[in-house]
This record gives C-alpha cells, sequence and structure tokens, in this order.
C-alpha cells in the first residue's frame, strides 16, 4: 500500500495572486507578494523565503524573523495573521501592505507624501523602536527604509526582524553579511566596540539614515547623512541628535518622540493629534469625543484620502453604532463618504444614514434633511419608499417649525424616487394640510414653490385634482410671497392644463390678483 504526504502549502489557507514584488532588502531572503485567504478573498500580504543550499545562516536569520514576527504584538509592528514552515519554505502572512520605497516612489509620481503623513509616519516608527527597546529589551538591527512598510490606510509598519537581538548580556549580533546594508552602522560600529554608546544607540542612528532617505531619496553612502537636503527645519535639529558622531548623545526613541512633539516640533501638527486621539477614543470621555467630531470636519481637507477612508471612516461608524456621538458625526461622515466609490457608499454609508432616519434626535434628523443633496444618488427607490420616507413625514407634523420647513424641502430631492401611492396620495395629502393650516407663512409659500417643482411626477389625475386648486388657495394666502408662489406654480405648471381648465378655472383667479395690494404679486 503506497501512502502520499499532503502538500502543506497547497493545504495553507492563504495563496499568492500576484508576481513576486522586487527583493525587499538588497542580498535579503523575503519575497513579497500579494496574496488572498482562499476561503473569502480577503486581500493579505505574503513574505515568501525559500531554502536553499548551503544557505543555514540566512535560514536561521529568517526562521528567527518568522519567531519574532509572531510573538510582537504592537499596532506600529507588522501585524502577523499566520504563518507556514516546512524544510523547503517559510511562509508568512501579514495585513496587506507595500515596501515604503515603492509607496514614496508611487506618491512621488503624483503629488508626493505631504510633511503631515511624513510626521505621522516617523512617529509610527519610532513608537515600534520605542516599544522593542524600552519595554522588550531588544534591538532592531535593521532600521532602514526596507524594513518599513505601509498598509491601505498609510499607516507605517515596522518589518524586518532579520537582526534583531537582545539588548540585555552578551548576546551576539547577529553578521548581516550583505554589504549594502553596511551604509546604515553607525561609525562606532566599525570601531569593534559594542560597550559604546546606550543600547539604542545604533537604531537611533540606523533612524536618522531612515530619515534621511524618506526626504532625499535612497542613501548611496553613510558621508551624505551631513548634507541635510530636504529634511525640515523643525525637524533638522532632531535629526542632527540622531546622526552624531558621540553614541551616548543620541536620544532614547521615547524621548525623541516627546521633543519632535513638543510645541513648533516636527510632530505638533493636527493629523498627529488627530492620529493619536483615535487610537485612545474608546477610552476618551463622551464629551471629549463629541468636541473632536466637531473639530474634525476642518482638517479632513487637509489629510490623505487613504486615511480618511481606511481609518477615520471605520471610527465614525463606530461612533455611530456604539457610542452616543449623534449628529456631530453626519458633517465628517458625509466628507469621507466622497472619497469612497457608489458600492462601498452603499455597503458602509446607506445602512448608517436609514438607521439616523429613525432616531428620535431633532439634531440628527434636521441635519439628515440638510444634507441630503450629498447621499440622495445612493438611495435606491425601495429604500426610500420603505426605510426613509415612512419616517421622513413625521417632520410634516412636527412642532418645530425648522424641521416642518426642511421636510418640505427635502421632498424636491425624494420625489424622483417615491412610489405612486407615497407621491400622489401620502405626500399630497401632507402638503394640503400645511398649505390650509400651517400658522408659518414661510412654510406655505414652500409648499406651494415645491408643488410646483414636482408636479412632472405626479400622474395626471393628481395633477388634475390638486395642482389647480392648491395654487388657487395659494394665491388667497394673506402672506404675499404664498400668493407669489401661486402665480408661479401656475406658470411652471400651465402645460398640464386644458385650455377649458386655463379659460374657466386660472385666468379668473390670476385676474383677481392684478388688484392685490402687493406690488411683487401683481408684478408677476
Amino acid at each position: 500500500m503506497w501512502f502520499f504526504a499532503r502538500d502543506p502549502i497547497r493545504d495553507f489557507p492563504f495563496e499568492s495572486v500576484a508576481p513576486q514584488e522586487p527583493p525587499l532588502q538588497p542580498g535579503g531572503p523575503w519575497q513579497l507578494h500579494r496574496g488572498r485567504r482562499k476561503a473569502t478573498g480577503e486581500p493579505v500580504s505574503l513574505f515568501v523565503y525559500d531554502v536553499k543550499p548551503n544557505s543555514e545562516e540566512h535560514t536561521q536569520l529568517a526562521k528567527a524573523a518568522f519567531k519574532h514576527l509572531k510573538t510582537l504584538r504592537h499596532p506600529n509592528i507588522l501585524s502577523y495573521i499566520d504563518g507556514l514552515e516546512t524544510e523547503k519554505c517559510l511562509h508568512v502572512v501579514t495585513e496587506p501592505v507595500v515596501p515604503l520605497r515603492a509607496y514614496l516612489e508611487s506618491r512621488g509620481e503624483a503629488k508626493g507624501l505631504s510633511e503631515l503623513e511624513i510626521s505621522w509616519g516617523l512617529h509610527q516608527i519610532v513608537k515600534a523602536l520605542s516599544f522593542l527597546v524600552n519595554d522588550c529589551h531588544l534591538i532592531h538591527n535593521n532600521v532602514c527604509a526596507a524594513a518599513v512598510f505601509v498598509d491601505r490606510a498609510g499607516e507605517w509598519k515596522l518589518g524586518g526582524l532579520d537582526y534583531m537581538c537582545s539588548a540585555v548580556g552578551d548576546s551576539a549580533v547577529p553578521q548581516k553579511g550583505v554589504p549594502e546594508l553596511e551604509k546604515y552602522d553607525p561609525p562606532e560600529l566599525t570601531e569593534n566596540s559594542k560597550a559604546l554608546g546606550e543600547k539604542w544607540s545604533a537604531d537611533m542612528w540606523r533612524l536618522g539614515c531612515l530619515i534621511w532617505e524618506v526626504f532625499n531619496g535612497p542613501l548611496s553612502r553613510s558621508s551624505s547623512l551631513r548634507s541635510l537636503g530636504k529634511i525640515p527645519k523643525s525637524l533638522v535639529p532632531h535629526y542632527c541628535e540622531l546622526v552624531g558622531a558621540n553614541p551616548k548623545l543620541r536620544p532614547n526613541p521615547a524621548k525623541f518622540l516627546q521633543n519632535c512633539c513638543g510645541p513648533g516640533g516636527f510632530m505638533d501638527n493636527h493629523f498627529v493629534e488627530t492620529n493619536l486621539f483615535l487610537e485612545e477614543i474608546q477610552i476618551k470621555e463622551p464629551a471629549e469625543r463629541q468636541k473632536f467630531f466637531q473639530e474634525l470636519s476642518t482638517h479632513l481637507d487637509t489629510f490623505p484620502e487613504d486615511f480618511c477612508r481606511h481609518k477615520v471612516l471605520p471610527q465614525l461608524l463606530t461612533a455611530f453604532e456604539f457610542g452616543s456621538a449623534g449628529a456631530v458625526i453626519l458633517t465628517p461622515l458625509f466628507k469621507v463618504g466622497k472619497f469612497l466609490n457608489a458600492q462601498e457608499y452603499q455597503q458602509k454609508i446607506i445602512p448608517v444614514i436609514v438607521k439616523m432616519f429613525s432616531s428620535p434626535d431633532r439634531a440628527m434628523r434636521i441635519r439628515l434633511l440638510q444634507q441630503m443633496e450629498q447621499f440622495i444618488q445612493y438611495l435606491n427607490e425601495p429604500t426610500v419608499n420603505t426605510q426613509i420616507f415612512p419616517h421622513v413625514v413625521h417632520g410634516f407634523l412636527d412642532t418645530n417649525p425648522a424641521i416642518r420647513e426642511q421636510t418640505v424641502k427635502s421632498m424636491l430631492l425624494l420625489a424622483p424616487k417615491l412610489n405612486e401611492n407615497n407621491l400622489n396620495v401620502e405626500l399630497m395629502k401632507h402638503f394640503a394640510r400645511l398649505q390650509a393650516r400651517d400658522d408659518q407663512g414661510p412654510i406655505r409659500c414652500n409648499t406651494t414653490v415645491c408643488l410646483g417643482k414636482i408636479g412632472p411626477y405626479l400622474n395626471a389625475s393628481t395633477r388634475k385634482n390638486v395642482l389647480i386648486s392648491a395654487f388657487s388657495r395659494a394665491t388667497k394666502d394673506p402672506f404675499a410671497p404664498s400668493r407669489v408662489a401661486g402665480v408661479l406654480g401656475f406658470s411652471a405648471t400651465h402645460n398640464f392644463f386644458s385650455m377649458s381648465d386655463c379659460a374657466f378655472k386660472i385666468l379668473p383667479v390670476l385676474c383677481t390678483l392684478t388688484m392685490d395690494p402687493e406690488k411683487s404679486v401683481r408684478d408677476q
């Protein structure tokens, strides 16, 4: 009897869907592939290491990186999802990311990365280094552009953990054996003296190299670090601390962050503050969250689109679903909604809007009505008739005149999507009551104006029975603008009336208005 071994790669729940990217590091062992989960199609990144003959040293480094990535959990370190280790290869599955270099090149072809984005990206990498050295007592030993990755929200993640070592004791520093990485080594390493400087000194020198590369492109030789190039003035003093010859003067990552976030510092801006607030939003007081969402809209226009779609939007949806954010999230929600395609809008925004319309919160309802123009195009007819309109019509009966008036105005947008009964029966019933009984002249006037504009959507029977009597009633209104609206309504819908109706029903009404005490009415 023959027994066949199962192929672990074939059984692995993830697969590559695109050709491999260029090598992550010159001479480096890992290849990055775009991948997906076989069951759901969810996008992931696949880091693949193929075991080659006589490469035991590289294989041990790759296995160490695998282990570190699996055990280190931090928001600013590559997020491990799954992994596979066989005699022939190693597979590491992470959140979908692209190498920082490729990201910078792709953005450089457009308008480049803004200083806001870079300030937050560097903040994340320094925070990851602070976690490693201060909390885990580890030295990364490989900080450079090739060890940084960017997710779909534009968040920077630290990877490249192959050469990591302990910061305590006398553990040996892994030998890289890659000439291309030597330019990132601090000057004290060439003297072969590990005792010099603090445990973080070498990583902070390499952070200085990363900062230089982000602003000036690939670093060809370490002597180029003396030339500042495009490094912003507010970052220069802190950068100079990192690439100083004396390793003892290089700051701890936590201290570097504190310095850069101080008043006037490179990381002292609304983008970094917004991100820091979002990281702790669950533990903030309700009043703090309300204030944050109120101020968010003014800054969204300066924030990157990917950040708005993939980081701000989920927080807005969560705040509505599980918090008490209320109407204050509407303005930022609709601003972010402009970045979504039609399918994404239907999936993410429309369910929230539908739920909001059923809210008893008056501020929420009036804000929705005022901003309906921004989302009406994404509402389909069944949704409007069964889930939106039944809630909106309550606004006609509201004791607040502002809500009644805004409800009338919203019908201009909803009318084309209403079904036969809602448009020709329900809506006409409410309009008749408002026109005849509402104590606010402007509301009676707007009802008449709206009726004239939605006339083309009414069926022939409704137009014949409703329009002439409604406009005639408006011409007798004590509020002069309502009388004007009645005349204009006749004018806008005249092609729907027969010659007989014009002669016997409309002209007699209009003739009496030629003697109206208000000149604006007589002019019309």
